[in-house]
Formats: C-alpha cells, structure tokens, sequence
C-alpha cells in the first residue's frame, strides 16, 4: 500500500511516499526549485516520490494532508477578531491567501493527481509531527514531546506511544509559544523568523545567561510542569504578519539588533572577509556581546522550559524513552541538554523533525494508526533524496566539456582523505540527498577539523556565513566517547545532527575547527548507513590518528543543499573549494582554470 505526504504552505514544503509503512522517498521542495525553504504546493518533490518507486497516481492509496485547514482558519479568524482594530492589516492578506490557495488543498491535490475526494486524508498537526518521531523511532514505548510555532491550536503537545496507537494527553495552546517566543528573539536579535533560529542558537554560546531572570519576571510565568504563560504586550505575532515584538519589548531591552547586522566580539578574530576593521570595532564588540548575552538568556529559558516539560513527561509515563519533533527539536543545544540533564534514559529525533517531517508523519499515522498496521521500520539513515548515477554524472561532465577522473573507491578514498590531511576542503556528492536540513555525508562539504584556521578559510572561501556559526563534526560511532561527553553510551546513535554534545577538555586543542565554545553538534556514522562516507573517515583516521571530519553543508550562504551535479559543479566553481567529489569522479579546481583559461 503507497501513501503520500504533503506539507506546504507556511515554510518547507515537502513530499514524503511510503509503502507498506517504508519510507521509499521524501524531499522538500527547495531542492528542486531551488527556493530557500519554498514553502508552494511541492509539484517537484510529489513527482520525485512518484518516479523514484516507478508509479503513477492511480497507485496510491491516500494522500495525507499534515494539517487541518478549516481548523486552522478558526483559529487564525478567531485570533483577527479578539485583536481587532490591530489585526485588521492582517485580515485582507489571511481572505487573499485562503481563499485563492490554502482553502483549495483537496481540489489542488485532485488537480495534481488526479485521486479521487476520498482519498484524501488531512492529519492534525502535532499528531503528524508525534507520528514523524515516535513511528520511526526503534521504541516500542516512548514518551512523545512536540513543541513548534502554532499547528491549528497547539503550539506543544506531551504524549505517549505504544506499538502503533499514539496518545497525545496534554497541549498548549496559541498564542501561549514557545516556538514563536524564540522567534520574537530571533527577530529581535536581528535574524528573519523562520531562518535565523539557529544562528540565535549559535550566537548564545558567546554570551552569558544574565538576562534570563529579567525574561522570566516580565514575558512570561512559567509553571512546574513546564506550562507557561506569555505576556502578550511584549508581543505583535498575534496580530500582525510582519512584526513579531511590540515596542515594548525593545522598552525592555533596548534597541533591537539591526537586520542581518555583522555579529562579532572580542572572544574570536575579526574576520578578513568582513573588510576593513571598523574605526568603532570595540564600541561595537560591546554592543553584540549585549545581543549575545540576550542570545544565551532566550536561549537558557527555552532549556529551563522544555526540561520542566520532559521532567513532567516522564512523571506522567513512566517510560525511559522520549521522542520528540515539531521545529523547536530543531534545536540541537536544548535537545543535548535533554540528553545528559533530563530523566530520559535514550531520545530520539528523526532528521526533519519540523513541518517538512510532519508530510512522513501524517502518512504513517494513517497507515500505522487509523489502518491499524503493524510497524515494522526503524529509520536508521536519513538518504532518501534523488541519487545520479555514475553514468549520469559522466553524461554532465561530458557535455559540459568538464575534465574529471574517474577512481575506484579505495583509490578515491585514499586520494580524499590525503586531500583533506593536506588542508584541501572538499565538495562531497554520493548517493541520494539526506532528508531533512542537515547534510549528512551524501552533500556535504569536508575540512580538517585539526586546523583552527579552517573555520574562517571555509566561512572565507566558501560559505560567506557568519563567524559565530558553528561547523559540525562527524566522527566514528564506535570512537565518540573518547572525543564527547555523552551521561548514557546506550543512547541511540546520534546520526542527524540533533545533538550538541560538549568536547572532553583534553581533546579541543585537537579537534579546534569544529570546537563551538566547548561543544559541537555531532553526527555519528557507521558502515552500514554510509559506507563511502564511514570509509572516508576511517581513512583519515589512519592517516591522522583522529577519526573525525568537519562536516558543513554543500552549499553557498543563502542557497538551499545541493541537489544535481549541476548545482554541485556551479557552487564548486562559484567558491573556494578545492576537490570536487561527483561519485567516482574527482575534479580539481587547478585544472578548470587552466582549461576555461585556453
């Protein structure tokens, strides 16, 4: 039986198909539009699904919507109308875009598949999301936490899984959010809400928590059990579409940080690719060392809240496992904090716990818990994006006149791994592409993570991001407990990325170029799951006695992750990298310039 997944329209569209309760394929939109979290209907990621298990429409069972529209409309209509006349903006842009599109979603599916009205499923929201963790999860019972911006009503949910039933007891409701409470930081921090929550994340471990008790007395009351209250006058999300904060926010704490400002401080180099150091520079390290501090503050109570909750959680079931999805689990710092502060004896995330996730889990809650079926699927790895064959790739290299050399992979695994020990960075394409934000090892750009430089050499040459961001390490399985503090070495295998986990102090000085103030977001990879990429590793481990690569997504600042050899090519072209990697093919850069230079 193939069901399909759909999210879309508010950010991170995506498709996701499964059979029999596998998952054969699943995408977000922007890989194939190439709009940065592209949040349409996803034409190209419902095509890629289809043509990746060789069906059409006519073979599809259901197609499972991961909202519930006209539910959704309630709330926001109810939401103009209590906080009217401020929310009259926002009522001509809510009739333009239901009416014309969001309303529409059943006929818009039939018009794309032509399916039959019941056929067509739609799923609450935080049940797609606990369906995304908890029926992926290699949990038979698990405690299941979901927290994001606003789904209909709920912004979080606590709940329990068993075998196929989940049970979701208990909910916050809007415009009580967590998710928007950080994104109210994140616009005031200077960052675009729906973008910049991470870099809030990153920005925090620059700073000090001292504003956290000005946060806890002013904007919010937060309970034992990890409900909370928010004080809504410091707040505009509720009733505008553009502006999250209210004045009297910036009342509180000042000016807000101009839009996507330059961050930096005292506590690293200025960065050459910034220019010309400014006449004011420690004026103004005095001035981001204050947003850095309000960084870890917002930050320190997003932890103290959600540690409340799992602490509650765990209270209310008894069970030793947690699942937990929604976007806020896209915060690895919190999520690590889970990991080695909270009760919970092993956790898992699957690699897009956000809304583009919520397409995988409103089609498995319709297989596994409305048709009753058994499950029988962990997800172990998260590549189940488009692959190119090596045939493929020779066709692009062919015609578009491109020099490449083609290796076996003991000899291409060698030749890398020296590539990387010599200070080389490299573009990495194998396989399908990961689902999910994170590049895991099939899109990926590699570094030497012993070279302290090769942080700005990568931000420099390549991903003209901000200093503050960290690179993410991937090492070993086997090998993490000698690198990372981890409280249970039973936890399930920390492969998406979803955690940050601090570095044993004897081995920064070994490891600098992914060391972010004492910690680093760690994936783990083992042979099974990816073995080119484990290779790679292992490779550089012998040659270096240290078995761990930086690890940064394949892409320039503002594009999403790579998808065809094309984009790979033209971002290789288009930076600082010096291998280019398209399955057995090695390009150098050398040689491309010697050759468009003729």
């Amino acid at each position: 039986m193939y069901i399909l997944g759909i999210s879309c329209y508010y950010h991170d569209s995506a498709a996701a198909l499964i059979k029999d309760g596998k998952i054969i394929a699943a995408a977000e939109e922007e890989r194939f539009s190439r709009k940065k979290h592209d949040f349409g209907f996803p034409h190209l990621s419902i095509d890629f699904c289809l043509n990746q298990a060789g069906i059409s429409s006519k073979d599809i069972a259901y197609v499972v919507f991961y909202e519930k529209p006209f539910r959704k409309l309630d709330r926001i209509m109810k939401t103009i109308v209590s906080t009217y006349p401020w929310s009259r903006a926002v009522f001509g842009q809510v009739i333009k875009k239901w009416l014309t599109k969001k309303l529409w979603i059943k006929s818009t599916i039939q018009g794309k598949l032509n399916i039959e009205s019941e056929r067509i499923l739609f799923c609450e929201h935080h049940l797609s999301h606990a369906a995304s963790a908890f029926l992926l999860s290699p949990f038979k019972q698990a405690a299941i936490l979901t927290i994001d911006g606003v789904g209909e009503w709920a912004t979080g949910t606590l709940g329990l899984g068993q075998e196929n039933q989940i049970k979701l007891f208990k909910q916050i409701n809007f415009p009580h959010s967590l998710g928007l409470l950080y994104s109210a930081f994140t616009a005031y921090l200077g960052f675009e809400v729906n973008e910049g929550e991470y870099k809030v994340m990153g920005m925090a471990a620059y700073g000090q928590p001292r504003f956290a008790d000005k946060i806890r007395a002013n904007i919010l009351s937060i309970a034992e059990d990890g409900s909370f209250n928010l004080n809504l006058d410091y707040f505009s999300f509720q009733h505008s579409a553009k502006k999250s904060f209210s004045k009297k926010l910036e009342t509180l704490f000042g000016p807000s940080r101009a839009l996507n400002s330059d961050f930096f401080t005292d506590q690293f180099d200025y960065p050459s690719y910034f220019g010309k150091k400014p006449a004011d520079y420690l004026t103004l390290c005095v001035q981001n060392q204050y947003f850095a501090d309000i960084a870890a503050s917002i930050q320190n109570v997003l932890e103290e809240i959600i540690l409340k909750q799992v602490k509650f959680l765990y209270q209310q079931t008894g069970v030793k496992q947690l699942c937990i999805a929604g976007g806020v689990a896209l915060n690895s710092t919190a999520n690590g904090r889970i990991l080695q502060s909270g009760p919970f004896e092993q956790i898992y995330i699957q690699p897009a716990p956000g809304d583009s996730g919520a397409a995988i889990g409103a089609a498995l809650y319709v297989y596994h818990t409305v048709l009753n079926q058994k499950r029988e699927h962990v997800l172990e790895n998260a590549y189940l994006g488009q692959e190119y064959s090596n045939q493929e790739i020779a066709d692009f290299l062919t015609k578009h006149k491109i020099s490449a050399k083609k290796y076996e992979s003991s000899e291409l695994l060698e030749i890398c791994s020296q590539a990387i020990a010599d200070g080389k960075i490299i573009g990495w394409f194998q396989g399908r592409f990961e689902w999910g934000p994170r590049a895991l090892g099939n899109r990926s750009i590699i570094a030497d993570p012993r070279d302290e430089k090769m942080k700005e050499i990568v931000n420099a040459k390549i991903k003209f991001r901000e200093p503050f961001r960290p690179f993410a390490p991937v090492i070993l399985e086997k090998e993490l407990e000698n690198f990372f503090e981890i409280k249970n070495p039973k936890q399930y295998p920390l492969r998406f990325m979803l955690f940050v986990l601090g570095i044993k102090p004897d081995k920064r000085k070994i490891i600098p170029a992914v060391d972010h103030q004492g910690t680093g977001r760690v994936q783990t990879i083992n042979q099974q799951s990816n073995p080119l990429y484990y290779g790679l590793l292992k490779a550089f481990a012998q040659k270096t006695g240290v078995p761990l690569l930086l690890n940064t997504s394949f892409n320039l600042k503002g594009e999403p992750i790579v998808n065809t050899p094309e984009n790979a090519y033209n971002t290789f072209m288009s930076s600082g990298l010096d291998l280019l990697v398209l399955g057995d093919y090695i390009i150098y850069k050398d040689e491309n310039h010697e050759k468009n230079n003729q």
